[in-house]
């Protein structure tokens, strides 16, 4: 789609995307949807290593602030808010969209993790996105919208998904709790829930494109969804239409999750 849409819907808002790392993302879905509507970006990327796949992005979008962000790090959180606040005052949307395990742990299956793992996949994973909306919240002036997102397997058993359905378990729980807590400041929050996606991320699960095969057939809309799908949603949770919305997960999956 263009970038010239007759009705933007969210110019002047503006959002903090977190976790491209390349075309693929599901988080440049969520970016490319906001601009489209009109709102003006901040965009991250991890490390050197994906700066150089990011940045042709972020700058295709007119990205008006483009740092580095390893969600472990503190130091780098602060500094992200902080160019925020410093360039911009406010903060209207929150994408977080970060996931990793360590890859011995990912596929050894959730008896074998070991607990150095699990409590790396937790803290990057789920507790990063607390600690993003704790600086996020006194930014969203009047109010807004943060997004997290989850799986399918948080909430029934995905073979090969191992230690990380247990951590979307406590992400789409966080994103409840949240809700509650921000509900006050109006601030909106959800966890999205993609049907399975071809990204970086997903690369990493064993037998993963057998998964996309049997969503794809199980699928009541006989097809896999796009990172603009989810961009989509995220986008239209964000605006005055949806503003009665909050602490939902919500399924973007072609209908898969409802199938027996």
């Amino acid at each position: 789609m263009s970038l010239n849409n007759p009705h933007p819907i969210l110019k002047g808002a503006r959002a903090l995307v977190t976790g491209i790392a390349n075309e693929y993302s599901i988080a440049y879905g969520c970016a490319k949807a906001f601009r489209e509507l009109g709102a003006d970006l901040a965009i991250t990327y991890a490390d050197e290593k994906a700066k150089h796949y990011v940045e042709p992005l972020a700058s295709s979008l007119d990205a008006a602030i483009f740092m580095p962000l390893n969600a472990s790090r503190q130091d780098e959180l602060d500094a992200v808010f902080e160019r925020i606040r410093t360039e911009w005052g406010q903060l209207d949307i929150l994408v977080h969209s970060i996931a990793w395990a360590p890859k011995a742990d990912l596929q050894g299956g959730l008896l074998n993790c070991s607990a150095e793992g699990f409590a790396a996949a937790m803290d990057i994973s789920c507790h990063s996105f607390v600690r993003m909306a704790r600086l996020a919240a006194p930014l969203m002036k009047n109010g807004g919208s943060m997004f997290t997102m989850s799986y399918y397997g948080a909430n029934k058993v995905v073979p090969n998904y191992n230690v990380m359905g247990p951590v979307k378990a406590a992400l789409e729980a966080c994103a409840r709790y949240l809700a509650y807590e921000l509900g006050p400041q109006r601030i909106r929050v959800h966890a999205i829930s993609p049907g399975p996606l071809k990204t970086r991320a997903a690369s990493g699960l064993k037998d993963f494109d057998l998964l996309l095969t049997e969503a794809a057939e199980r699928a009541p809309l006989g097809e896999l969804v796009d990172i603009m799908d989810i961009g989509f949603t995220c986008a239209f949770l964000a605006t005055p239409y949806a503003r009665r919305l909050s602490g939902e997960t919500l399924y973007v999956d072609g209908g898969v999750h409802i199938m027996g």
